[in-house]
C-alpha cells in the first residue's frame, strides 16, 4: 500500500492505494468521480482522458502513485469552468454527442487543444482528437463543436488559462 496526496478537482485528497491502482479506478472507485469513463483500458480510445497538472493524459494507463503531489481536474472540475461551459454548449449544438460515452474526453481534448490554439482548421481539430475515439456521431457533429468553440471563445464568452482551478479562466 502507498499513501498517495494529490489535489481533485481543487480539493485535497490522501488515499491509500494498492500499487498497481490505476488513476482512473482511483478517481471512479475511490472518490466517486464517475465522469472519467473507462473504455478500452489501454490507453486508446481516450474516454478516459483527464488533466494532470493542466495537460491530458490517460486516467486508465496512469498509476495512481505517479499523480503523488499533482494537481488533477476530472471533467466533473471543469463544472464551474467558463470555457468548458461554452465548448458543452457547443456540442449539444452542433450535434457532436449522441451516447455521451467519449464526451467527457473529448471535451477535455477540445478545451486543451483551443487552450493552445490548434484548433484552426476542421483538419487540424480532427489531428487535435485523433487520440479520443467516437463509435456515435462520425466526428463531423465534433468536429463542427470545436469550431463553434473556438469562435465564440474568440469573440471573448471566455478565456482558456493554463490552470483549470482558476477562476478567470
Amino acid at each position: 500500500m502507498t499513501t498517495i496526496s494529490l489535489t481533485v478537482n481543487g480539493r485535497p485528497a490522501t488515499i491509500e492505494a494498492e500499487d498497481r491502482l490505476t488513476l482512473a479506478d482511483l478517481l471512479r472507485d475511490r472518490l466517486d468521480l464517475t465522469g472519467t469513463h473507462l473504455g478500452c483500458e489501454h490507453g486508446v480510445c481516450g474516454a478516459c482522458t483527464v488533466l494532470v497538472d493542466g495537460e491530458p493524459v490517460r486516467a486508465c494507463i496512469t498509476l495512481a502513485a505517479a499523480a503523488e503531489g499533482c494537481e488533477i481536474t476530472t471533467i466533473e472540475g471543469l463544472d464551474d469552468d467558463p470555457a468548458a461551459e461554452v465548448i458543452r454548449e457547443a456540442f449539444s449544438e452542433a450535434h457532436g454527442l449522441q451516447c455521451g460515452y467519449c464526451t467527457p474526453g473529448m471535451v477535455i481534448m477540445v478545451r486543451d487543444a483551443l487552450r493552445r490554439g490548434c484548433c484552426e482548421s476542421p483538419d487540424a481539430i480532427r489531428s487535435q482528437l485523433a487520440g479520443n475515439i467516437c463509435r456515435c456521431t462520425g466526428y463531423g457533429g465534433i468536429v463542427h463543436a470545436a469550431e463553434l468553440a473556438r469562435d465564440r471563445l474568440a469573440a471573448g464568452e471566455a478565456t482558456i488559462t493554463f490552470s483549470t482551478m482558476d477562476a478567470s479562466s
